[in-house]
């Protein structure tokens, strides 16, 4: 927190959407950000301005952010996802938690397309440590795939590349990304797994079952593209009865639909923009009654 906060520590937008233990030992508000579109509003977009992305990030944390997620491939241009975080945040402090990704291999354009080899994941989890400037990365997910849904191929040799990384020291927490539950179950026969990030939001519920299972488990369930996009965007007028219910907007009430959906369910909604980040944080001071809940599940 910074002096010039309006909120105290107990009263911040993502203080309100309550805590989850990662990995058993790393304490996060489940309201975080996700920085994907810091540098580019898409893959192909043009590069946004730097300074814009380092007022949103210290703007989140003003907010009570305490779990960003990144990756190195989130670029564009000369402006880059995790050269924004280290310049606006380090030194880090001791309760601020980044997340970042390996797997996806960027292509002449630099979008991530192709997937790394086992043995191209050091070399990747090493340009993480550069950039953000840190000894030791506190969670890395395995992202397997591309844009196509999860399943159809072995994770197992890539997760064993990672796992050996933690047990060095340059990992604290291991997760996987775009996974069916066969792959979920393949890697935790490796080493533990402290979070998913698979594709889901309100009127995306086809990982429902894995969602349950995570919870149970103790995982952490983190959905990318939770405010619509990619495979499947969000329908507003779907929403319009809850959003007028509560003088809200249509993010705001996805947002927090997953915050009730599970306590193990962390929103990482991402924005390259000041007003959307105030937007976006005050999703958890929205309370959705039996009946939203029933209406936003039809």
């Amino acid at each position: 927190m910074t002096k010039n906060s309006a909120y105290s520590s107990a009263a911040t937008p993502a203080a309100l959407s309550g805590e989850f233990l990662l990995g058993g030992d790393l304490p996060v508000h489940r309201l975080g950000f996700g920085a994907m579109r810091l540098p580019t509003g898409s893959f192909q977009g043009a590069a946004r301005d730097p300074e814009t992305g380092i007022a949103v990030l210290r703007r989140a944390v003003e907010l009570g952010v305490d779990h960003i997620d990144t990756a190195w491939f989130y670029r564009r241009g000369g402006v880059a996802a995790n050269e924004l975080i280290r310049t606006a945040l380090a030194p880090y402090g001791d309760k601020l938690v980044i997340a970042t990704k390996v797997g996806p291999m960027l292509d002449s354009d630099g979008v991530p397309s192709g997937q790394a080899r086992p043995d191209q994941l050091r070399g990747l989890v090493e340009d993480n440590l550069r950039s953000l400037d840190v000894d030791r990365l506190d969670l890395v997910y395995l992202r397997v795939g591309g844009m196509a849904g999860p399943g159809g191929e072995s994770i197992a040799d890539r997760f064993a590349a990672l796992a050996e990384l933690r047990e060095e020291g340059l990992i604290r927490h291991l997760g996987v990304s775009n996974v069916d539950a066969a792959q979920l179950a393949e890697a935790q026969a490796i080493a533990p797994v402290a979070a998913v990030q698979n594709s889901f939001h309100v009127q995306d519920q086809g990982d429902a079952e894995l969602l349950a299972h995570c919870e149970k488990s103790g995982i952490a369930f983190v959905p990318f593209f939770p405010l619509g996009g990619g495979r499947r965007p969000i329908d507003a007028t779907r929403m319009a009865h809850v959003t007028g219910r509560h003088q809200a907007t249509v993010a705001q009430v996805a947002l927090a639909w997953l915050l009730a959906s599970s306590p193990a369910l962390l929103a990482i909604p991402g924005t390259g923009s000041l007003d959307h980040l105030e937007e976006n944080m005050d999703a958890s001071r929205i309370r959705l009654t039996p009946e939203d809940l029933a209406t936003l599940g039809e």
